[in-house]
């Protein structure tokens, strides 16, 4: 529920305050007093669109919060939770949402920062506004469509949600069958060129690195002669002439000879040298054994080096053609494998894809055949359940019917699935059309709402959807924006008295301008307009009694300063109380 609303700087409103409760409120006001920026601000706290237009002149910003009594464990208290919001003191959950002068908005929940999108998770679980827009998305198909399944409750969208599993699967499998059909050619010449690629490098079979290993070798085995000059010249300075001349004897005999001399002296400074000649006496032999070593397996091998220059050719001639380097070379080979196996165009392949098309058009065919029957049941009870409510709304001999027929399909589009031995159109909703259709009277034609239906009476089809559709709807706040537009008359007495019935398992927020409607509220609330030659400024009041009665007379065509006019709303109001109580009683008498 909506305990209560603040506004600031959004339109002709420079700040005003809402305090709503539980059952029927109605909002009334002068035409351009700001009725309508009450709806905005709702629809601003349900994540709406922000128009830098809707702020005040002269303001940097509007802002709308929102207080929403949410019980713990509630679906609308989890959303607060999963972004971190916090509950007020008396839990309560507030929704902020500003907008600035300059078009941007922001939004908060329970002290968080969030995305607009969360406020409007937040308003599916809370919330629903309803205008003269809402009457003209319910003129679309798809909008009938959307009613009728909210009636049909599960029924309806348990397999409807089985069917979008399927459909999805199917027209991924159809469109990848159409499109290995249609370029096959295409298909089968990149599948050979990547199965020539790939018999390529199998043949030549590289290893990883393997390129730049043979690089070293090659520049190894052709460089012999002058590495083996260079060896021999470190090792003949490092361990002196291999004959044992004295005249020659290298880095290891001046060091041992180094050592002796040290080693002799008397004084003890000189002896403590001795150890360090004899660690680079150590190293200096470790290194030249090193040495010896290679050039021990040195050899110039011509068969190895043209073993290793025709491997290197080999591997250059993968290179040039399918990577920079050997490594490139076998991420190709891979990915060309991978993609080989998604591009088999073989008869056997296209039959499989073909079979599992069918299969799933089979499955999808019976999930729409139970959301058809299911619909058609569906639209039967709504229809009855409507035409019964547009009795009470002065229509008693309007009839709604909720016709769902198939919807075709021609045999090349894409979406065509052959259900009961028709073939149909499968949307995403389904395989069904579904139409409002108004019986104005006994013998009229069946015809649309949008062509059998006036103003007036559209609003009280809208009306009493929302009465048959209250049942099941789990969202304890409705909003109406002037739904009783081109109503009047008895026929306006009667749309007060279903939202004082629907405000009996909902909070009912309406803003109208019919004093037969306001007067069934159990709260008014009325937007005041004053202008001081330079801004125009709108706020908002609850009225006591005495102050609802002058309001309903002015209402009645500006009779609030004649006594026949405060007589006439005084009568209003006390009809509407009296007819409020008997249906306590009637109600209470059921239940008994």
């Amino acid at each position: 529920m909506l305990a209560e609303m603040r506004i600031q700087g959004l339109g002709v409103i420079d700040e005003a305050t809402l305090e709503l409760a539980a059952g029927f409120t109605v909002v009334t006001g002068e035409t351009g007093a700001g009725k309508t920026m009450v709806v905005t601000g709702l629809h601003l706290l349900g994540g709406g669109r922000a128009e830098a237009s809707r702020v005040r002149n002269g303001a940097e910003r509007a802002v709308v919060e929102g207080r929403f009594q949410a019980p713990a464990g509630s679906p609308a208290a989890k959303v607060a939770e999963e972004v971190g919001g916090e509950p007020d003191d008396d839990g309560s959950v507030i929704a902020v949402r500003t907008v600035g002068a300059d078009g941007r908005s922001r939004a908060h929940l329970g002290g968080r920062s969030v995305p607009v999108g969360v406020l409007s998770e937040l308003a599916e679980q809370l919330l629903a506004v309803h205008g003269q827009n809402d009457q003209l998305r319910l003129l679309r198909s798809s909008e009938q469509r959307a009613v009728l399944d909210r009636f049909a409750g599960d029924e309806v969208a348990g397999p409807l949600g089985a069917y979008q599993r399927v459909r999805d699967e199917w027209l991924r499998v159809a469109t990848e069958l159409r499109d290995r059909t249609r370029s096959s050619r295409e298909l089968a010449r990149e599948a050979e060129l990547l199965r020539h690629g790939l018999a390529e490098i199998t043949a030549v079979d590289p290893k990883p690195g393997e390129d730049a290993e043979l690089v070293d070798e090659a520049r190894r085995l052709a460089d012999a002669d002058q590495l083996r000059e260079s060896a021999a010249g470190a090792q003949y300075a490092v361990a002196g002439s291999p004959d044992g001349d004295p005249d020659n004897p290298g880095a290891l005999g001046l060091i041992g000879e180094a050592r002796r001399r040290l080693g002799a002296s008397e004084d003890p400074k000189l002896r403590e040298l001795e150890p360090r000649l004899v660690e680079a006496e150590t190293l200096l032999a470790d290194v030249g054994a090193e040495i010896a070593s290679y050039l021990e397996h040195l050899d110039a091998d011509p068969a190895r080096l043209e073993q290793v220059l025709a491997r290197q050719s080999e591997l250059k001639m993968l290179t040039r053609k399918y990577a920079a380097d050997v490594d490139g070379v076998i991420a190709w080979a891979e990915n060309a494998s991978s993609r080989l196996s998604g591009l088999d165009t073989s008869d056997e392949a296209l039959a499989a894809l073909a079979a599992r098309r069918d299969e799933l058009a089979v499955e999808l065919a019976g999930y729409a055949e139970q959301i058809t029957a299911a619909r058609a049941e569906a639209a039967l009870e709504l229809g009855r359940e409507v035409s019964e409510e547009l009795t009470g709304l002065a229509m008693p001999h309007a009839n709604v019917e909720v016709a769902v027929r198939p919807r075709p399909a021609d045999q090349n589009e894409a979406n065509a699935l052959e259900v009961g031995g028709q073939l149909l159109h499968a949307g995403a909703s389904g395989v069904d059309e579904v139409e409002l259709r108004l019986i104005s009277h006994p013998g009229a034609p069946a015809l649309p709402v949008h062509k059998g239906a006036s103003g007036g009476e559209l609003s009280r089809v809208m009306l009493a959807l929302e009465v048959v559709l209250s049942h099941s709807d789990p969202v304890p706040t409705l909003v109406f924006d002037e739904v009783d537009a081109g109503v009047g008359g008895r026929a306006a007495v009667e749309v007060g008295r279903r939202l004082a019935r629907l405000a009996r398992s909902h909070q009912v927020i309406v803003v109208t301008h019919l004093p037969q409607v306001a007067a069934f509220a159990d709260r008014h609330l009325v937007v005041d307009k004053t202008a001081d030659g330079i801004l125009t400024r709108s706020g908002v009041r609850v009225l006591d009694e005495g102050q609802r009665v002058v309001e309903l007379a002015r209402m009645l065509a500006g009779m609030d300063s004649t006594d026949t006019g405060r007589a006439h709303a005084e009568e209003l109001l006390a009809a509407a109380k009296a007819d409020k109580e008997t249906a306590v009683v009637r109600r209470g008498r059921r239940k008994g």
